[in-house]
């Protein structure tokens, strides 16, 4: 959805000035070219080295030309299709999009309320719940899947989304011979790797390590992705006070130098080739050194990164509906709530983690349908106010007069479903009709409805025969790994 329209003055938030973000740009550029990074994949220090950076071993450094260089020739837009192929997301400034969170080893079960290990079902679960939620636009797996092969389990991860959902999906893997699998199973599903590249309908999530480090694993991702066309988003987490400064800009610099760093890679593998900036900066509670997926400076870093990312004309990541709550209570409603505004009215065009608890670690369906009726609202609420002679009223209003009523106007009847945010599962009862209808918390009907939705939701599927080829890749590379 568009969050600014020419017609509308609508809501958002800046969280820093030209000139700020212009600081936090130099400060970058002065960490690339003086301190530099550490890379640790052959082929990115030969581009790098013939690119025209100072390469010593495993640190580089990149003078500030090749980052404007890089700048410029990443695309400004980047839009992913549905399985399909039809259009389903453009990323480009004042366009937001959530979804949900990647892997996390435990998740509460459905049935009993407790926390487990994730299964190759519950993905499979959380994906079809996710094609069934209007509200949510892009799907992550929501697991780490304990009961398959340890070195393939990102493979079935991709099986169990690409087989329930036709939204796009957003992916890990653990490695190239990975990455180069998943590939082929989407192209399969695209119907052949031409369609997949011109309308790709996911895109590959990876990271560098903070402080300043690209590993063989992540850039062999970054350059296969930067070869094939296939969009990428390189994303950082430094965290305040631990693996980044304990400011917000400082730690902002950290994350900035590992993105654009490699996307100086990334451009001089495959200039033009799609690339998305962005990433969280999280804290270290100092009283409990977690990682902390619910606090306001989280929000802070985040914020500034989408910044940055609208500064240099790139497509943005980013992160919401997460909490650091262990169960589905009030603590986690707060959380979530308050950061999936924060990055929508940041603008920021990805947005995952909705449906993550537990500093990271659980995932939670209930939560994750609270996510989505939330972001019913923040969408309802960035649309603004509408000022167009239909939207005033002025000649109706004179017609009403004082002390009349528009139930029975036309008008009424005409804009109220659009004006009106009705969210299907939030309660908007008086006390006497919500006793009546058995009393329920909000916890007890986000459960009857994630059980309703997956027992009666069934996505489109694939051709039988393509499921069958998908599924046969799969199986051949799981052998391969073993």
């Amino acid at each position: 959805m568009y969050v600014n329209k020419l017609a509308r003055s609508t809501m958002g938030l800046n969280i820093m000035t030209e000139d700020q973000v212009e600081r936090i740009h130099n400060g970058t550029l002065y960490i690339l070219e003086r301190v530099g990074v550490k890379v640790f994949e052959p082929e990115s220090l030969e581009l790098l080295s013939g690119g025209g950076a100072q390469v010593d071993g495993n640190l580089v450094k990149i003078p500030s030309w090749m980052v404007q260089d890089a700048l410029q020739s990443a695309p400004g837009i980047v839009s992913l299709a549905a399985r399909d192929g039809s259009p389903a997301m453009t990323l480009e400034k004042g366009r937001i999009y959530y979804g949900s969170g990647s892997e996390v080893p435990f998740t509460i079960d459905l049935e009993n309320g407790k926390r487990r290990k994730v299964l190759r079902d519950d993905v499979c679960n959380s994906t079809r719940l996710i094609d069934a939620l209007d509200n949510i636009d892009f799907a992550m797996s929501l697991g780490l899947i304990s009961d398959v092969p340890v070195a393939s389990s990102d493979l079935y991860q991709f099986e169990a989304m690409l087989l329930n959902t036709t939204k796009p999906i957003l992916f890990t893997c653990y490695n190239r011979g990975n990455l180069e699998t998943i590939i082929k199973m989407a192209a399969l599903a695209a119907g052949s790797k031409k369609k997949l590249i011109e309308k790709p309908s996911l895109a590959l999530y990876a990271e560098p390590t903070s402080p300043l480090v690209h590993s063989r694993e992540a850039l062999e991702k970054l350059l296969t992705c930067a070869a094939e066309r296939i969009p990428l988003i390189y994303a950082t987490t430094p965290m305040l006070g631990a693996t980044g400064p304990v400011t917000v800009s400082g730690s902002v610099v950290v994350a900035n130098a590992e993105i654009l760093s490699g996307l100086v890679i990334h451009q001089l593998k495959s200039r033009g080739a799609p690339f998305i900036h962005g990433g969280g900066i999280p804290p270290m509670h100092m009283g409990t050194s977690i990682c902390s997926y619910g606090a306001p400076e989280r929000d802070l870093g985040c914020m500034a990164l989408v910044r940055l990312s609208q500064h240099y004309r790139l497509p943005s990541f980013t992160t919401a509906g997460c909490t650091d709550a262990q169960v589905f209570d009030q603590q986690a409603g707060m959380e979530a709530g308050f950061n999936l505004l924060a990055a929508g009215m940041a603008g920021g065009n990805l947005i995952h983690n909705l449906g993550y608890m537990g500093v990271g670690m659980t995932s939670c369906l209930e939560h994750l349908l609270l996510c989505s009726e939330a972001v019913g609202a923040v969408k309802h609420l960035l649309r603004g106010v509408d000022v167009s002679e239909e939207a005033m009223a002025l000649d109706l209003i004179e017609k009403v007069g004082p002390g009349g009523h528009y139930l029975a106007e036309e008008h009424t009847m005409r804009h109220f479903r659009d004006e009106l945010y009705f969210p299907p599962t939030l309660s908007r009862k008086n006390y006497d009709a919500w006793k009546l209808e058995g009393a329920k918390t909000f916890g007890q009907a986000a459960n009857e409805r994630v059980r309703n939705l997956l027992e009666c939701h069934r996505p489109d599927p694939l051709p039988a025969e393509v499921e069958k080829e998908i599924q046969n890749i799969l199986l051949q590379r799981d052998t391969e790994t073993a």
